[in-house]
């Protein structure tokens, strides 16, 4: 029970204090750390998306046309071959085989997997004693080329296990497996599936 005052009201209860209000410079903080978490995300999902997904490629040169044309954009997607191995007419990206342009990425045509037999023959091209019929390279012969400095090709030429023979769509004007040989099968890192861009050309390969 209260006890009333002199005038006869119950005593007056103090009202705790507000909270302090946090200060402004407590507030930037947080609108920072808030923005650098997101670009923290989006790096780690752009990361991730081009290591593990997919990745886009400018075609530098016309090994590949008129397939693909020097300048296109294309996708080269990852998914595929966690699963499966390149096949035969598959466009893919890999590394280039060349040490003095180590790092670079090359696009080429799979034309055989190991322990296939590849034949050059007049300037049309065999898979195991069969002539390929390749409408993509617009009738061009397919003729060998020197080799890479200390590389030897002999045909027919035998494509070994974990390998795989490449060539561009444009046999008269691509350094392909005729130059340096089959390239590793670890050593592709996507296949080609899409051009975005120019407009003009977007549509799947």
């Amino acid at each position: 029970m209260y006890q009333r005052d002199y005038a006869g009201y119950p005593p007056t209860v103090p009202t705790p204090p507000a909270p302090p209000e946090p200060s402004r410079a407590f507030g930037m903080l947080r609108t920072v750390i808030s923005v650098l978490v997101l670009v923290a995300l989006v790096v780690v999902l752009s990361w991730g998306l081009r290591t593990f997904v997919f990745q886009a490629y400018e075609i530098p040169s016309g090994s590949m046309e008129a397939t693909i044309m020097p300048g296109d954009m294309v996708f080269s997607e990852k998914i595929t071959y966690y699963s499966s191995d390149p096949q035969p007419g598959d466009i893919v990206t890999f590394e280039d085989p060349d040490p003095e342009h180590a790092g670079r990425i090359l696009i080429k045509r799979v034309i055989a997997t190991g322990g296939q037999t590849v034949d050059l023959q007049d300037g049309r091209l065999y898979v195991d004693g069969v002539l390929q019929d390749e409408p993509y390279t617009r009738g061009e012969p397919s003729y060998p080329l020197t080799p890479y400095y200390g590389t030897e090709i002999e045909y027919p030429y035998t494509v070994p296990e974990g390998g795989l023979w490449v060539m561009g769509d444009n046999r008269t004007n691509s350094q392909d497996s005729r130059y340096f040989g089959a390239i590793k099968k670890s050593s592709v890192t996507g296949k080609a599936i899409f051009i975005y861009w120019p407009l003009s050309q977007v549509g799947p390969l």
